[in-house]
């Protein structure tokens, strides 16, 4: 099978997800597909692998756990059938700190922390359709990684809605209630 054999009108499930076996990257949205960019560039790639590093070494042998894509994220506040989940992404970083969500094949319900770093073409779906999705599984906090810009938004969830920091910038620390004493210099991030 390949991605063109693919109706784009039709709703997919976690299930149909499973059997396609094309080397294209796709993730599933509220059932409707979108074919992921190709293969990161290299600062994507760097900025990715340095958050990812920063945050296992703070995790180290702590209960929350941080993954790097490829790593399915299922996203259902009520489903856990494969038939019915309908949503499956998968974000450059996320941290999980509930053990009972994290299984052989990734992670089911949302994470705490979700990072996604925007590469050109993709920036639609991570800005809009992510978000939208991220906010409503409840997602605690979502980072939106600008490395066109050398800024970081983040998004925490407040009442049910992202409340959005100001582009955090060269000169800010970001720090999170989700990991006390996690800090984030955003200048020597953006310098390596």
């Amino acid at each position: 099978m390949k991605l063109a054999d693919l109706d784009i009108n039709k709703a997919y499930t976690y299930a149909d997800y499973l059997k396609w076996t094309f080397e294209e990257r796709v993730e599933l949205i509220k059932g409707k597909l979108f074919k992921m960019s190709p293969a990161p560039g290299t600062r994507h790639q760097l900025l990715t692998g340095e958050l990812y590093g920063l945050l296992w070494t703070f995790l180290h042998k702590r209960p929350c756990k941080v993954f790097i894509a490829p790593f399915d994220v299922r996203l259902t506040r009520r489903a856990q059938n494969d038939t019915d989940v309908t949503t499956v992404v998968q974000p450059d970083i996320c941290v999980v700190c509930d053990p009972s969500k994290i299984e052989a094949r990734g992670c089911i319900g949302a994470p705490d922390i979700v990072v996604e770093v925007l590469s050109p073409g993709n920036n639609t779906t991570e800005l809009r359709d992510k978000y939208n999705i991220y906010e409503e599984s409840g997602v605690l906090e979502y980072w939106i990684v600008s490395p066109q810009d050398n800024n970081i938004i983040v998004n925490r969830l407040v009442n049910g809605k992202y409340v959005g920091s100001r582009p955090m910038v060269a000169g800010d620390t970001i720090t999170t209630a989700v990991l006390p004493g996690f800090s984030l210099d955003i200048q020597a991030y953006f310098e390596q």
